[in-house]
């Protein structure tokens, strides 16, 4: 079993729409997918039930171990593609994860799902905290959706260096560039100098469309929702990366 987060210092950067079609296309190719919604937001529940926020169970009954984690999972919301939906006390997995007196409480909860899943995609709530410690540590590679502006830079700059000094595993990370409006200037600055700006980068870039804001509309990945747009084809092409890193 392969675990990949997606993850972003900021919101509203395109990473849930990531996480939700990259999990998709895993489980087209033939991948038994898991999505987890780590966000207590629950955005990842918008794209895949047509708006509906996810109806998710306490986290507290799975760090405690009196509920197994097959109980949280939503099966084959699309064929080979689980669901586990946010659930509002996710708000509070840092303090939970600090009293869990396991070195990787997220890894032991993932542990029952080796033997039938073959990827685990988490998608995680911004900011800087025990979880994404966590997610750093369990994950085998992270991806990180930017904008490509100056401010979306300097944010990966924070967090690259946190992980640096954290040492949760720099060669892990995997920016991309998302939303990008190549008729600005500093958009298409950015996208030539992507080899230069980073050390490990995924070369598929993902355009502004209005088509990404429909799938909240519809509840649908874009490979159902809008197969021919240019974001749903720069998908495919990121999925391709990461299928050929991983080995799956």
């Amino acid at each position: 079993m392969r675990t990949i987060a997606f993850y972003s210092p900021k919101g509203g950067v395109g990473k849930t729409a990531s996480a939700v079609n990259i999990a998709y296309l895993a489980s087209e190719s033939g991948c038994s997918t898991l999505l987890w919604d780590l966000d207590s937001q629950g955005a990842a529940s918008f794209y895949l039930s047509g708006g509906e926020p996810g109806k998710g169970k306490k986290i507290s009954k799975l760090l405690e171990g009196k509920v197994p984690i097959a109980e949280f999972i939503e099966e084959n919301v699309y064929p080979g593609l689980d669901f586990i939906p946010a659930h509002k006390s996710f708000r509070n997995l840092d303090i939970r994860i600090e009293e869990d007196e396991r070195s990787l409480p997220l890894k032991s909860m993932l542990a029952p799902l080796a033997e039938e899943t073959s990827l685990v995609v988490l998608d995680c709530p911004p900011g800087q905290s025990r979880l994404t410690e966590q997610v750093l540590k369990v994950a085998d590679v992270v991806y990180v959706p930017l904008v490509p502006t100056w401010l979306s830079m300097n944010s990966w700059h924070q967090f690259r260096d946190f992980v640096r000094d954290k040492k949760l595993g720099q060669k892990k990370l995997r920016p991309f560039f998302t939303l990008v409006d190549r008729r600005k200037k500093l958009h298409r600055e950015l996208c030539e100098q992507a080899p230069d700006l980073f050390d490990r980068h995924m070369e598929a870039m993902i355009p502004y469309s209005s088509a990404v804001e429909r799938m909240g509309e519809e509840g649908l990945p874009l490979e159902i929702l809008s197969p021919r747009s240019n974001p749903a084809a720069s998908y495919r092409k990121l999925w391709k990366e990461i299928q050929s890193e991983l080995g799956i």
